[in-house]
């Protein structure tokens, strides 16, 4: 069964760091696009960033240049780096895995999601 398990929310400054990160149980890692999300009330859940099986990321705009993803393999586990945390970065941030059967669906996997809070 895949469980993904998300930790590292909390309560922060503006300006300051915070790092997210999330485990993956179940034999899906490898193969599998791992990607953060965000969502606030009353809004869609927005993609920040993701990072392919192979390494390649991709960024929204919002957080370019202020938040990484990365990924360790070996200990099946994806992060996300974030710096220069700003109010409007506050929400409840999601892990998500994302991969295609050989048969060629799509499946999505999520995590329960894990609060951050920018605030002085």
């Amino acid at each position: 069964q895949v469980q993904l398990v998300e930790s590292g929310g909390g309560l922060v400054q503006p300006g300051g760091s915070l790092r997210l990160s999330c485990r993956v149980a179940g034999n899906i890692f490898s193969t599998s696009t791992m990607a953060w999300y965000r969502q606030v009330p009353g809004k869609q859940r927005e993609l920040l960033a993701e990072i392919s099986s192979g390494g390649n990321r991709n960024y929204a705009d919002s957080v370019k240049d202020r938040f990484t993803i990365s990924r360790d393999n070996g200990e099946r586990t994806v992060n996300l780096q974030m710096n220069s945390l700003k109010p409007e970065d506050t929400a409840v941030y999601y892990c998500n895995a994302r991969r295609r059967t050989a048969g060629g669906t799509s499946l999505n996997y999520w995590g329960q999601g894990t609060r951050v809070t920018v605030s002085s």
